[in-house]
């Protein structure tokens, strides 16, 4: 797990916080910064968890590519 995936995470849960104490209290400006927030933290989350698969797939590659070339190297070509 990437730093924007637990800070977007945490933005989610405090945002849906923020909007539902502004529910609570009738506060219309507090229900709608608790969404700004909720929705920034899910697009930071998914941008983290995009950069995670990227991540791991290149390193998949990486792996994959190295033993390619140990393989061509026993076999001499």
């Amino acid at each position: 797990m990437n730093k924007d995936q637990i800070k977007g995470r945490v933005d989610e849960v405090a945002g849906k916080v923020k909007k539902e104490t502004g529910k609570l209290l009738n506060d219309e400006e507090l229900k709608q910064k608790g969404r700004a927030q909720e929705v920034g933290g899910k697009v930071r989350s998914t941008y983290g968890d995009v950069k995670e698969d990227v991540k791991q797939e290149w390193q998949k590659d990486k792996k994959d590519l190295e033993k390619d070339q140990d393989q061509h190297k026993e076999t001499g070509r």
